[in-house]
């Protein structure tokens, strides 16, 4: 399992490989906290060579999500597939962040979000 971060047109982008078990959700969570502290109001999760994730990785994911809402921030998941595509459909996740083909558009869809704030 990785996880890297990266920060593009002023967006935090989190991409996770692999497949996250338990072990590394201490580790996404403490990425997550320092992003949330810090003025970035924008998350993308790409999500695309996720494998197979747990549900306390996916608590911490909503979590983030509450708290960069409650900053009147954005944030989007983007290339879901398989599983994980399964998971967050499944669960009727779509009203609460946006869910979109790959990482181009998530930018996108946060950088208009971002415009239009």
């Amino acid at each position: 399992m990785e996880i890297y971060q990266a920060e593009k047109n002023g967006i935090v982008c989190i991409t996770i490989k692999g497949r996250m078990g338990t072990e590394l959700s201490p580790e996404l969570e403490k990425a997550i906290k320092k992003i949330v502290a810090s003025d970035k109001r924008r998350i993308l999760f790409d999500l695309g060579c996720l494998e197979y994730l747990r549900s306390p990785t996916l608590r911490v994911i909503l979590k983030a999500v509450k708290q960069i809402n409650q900053k009147r921030g954005k944030v989007a998941l983007c290339a879901l597939n398989g599983y994980v595509k399964e998971i967050f459909e499944g669960n009727r996740f779509q009203g609460t962040f946006a869910i979109v083909d790959s990482v181009e558009s998530g930018i996108h869809s946060l950088q208009s979000n971002l415009d239009a704030a």
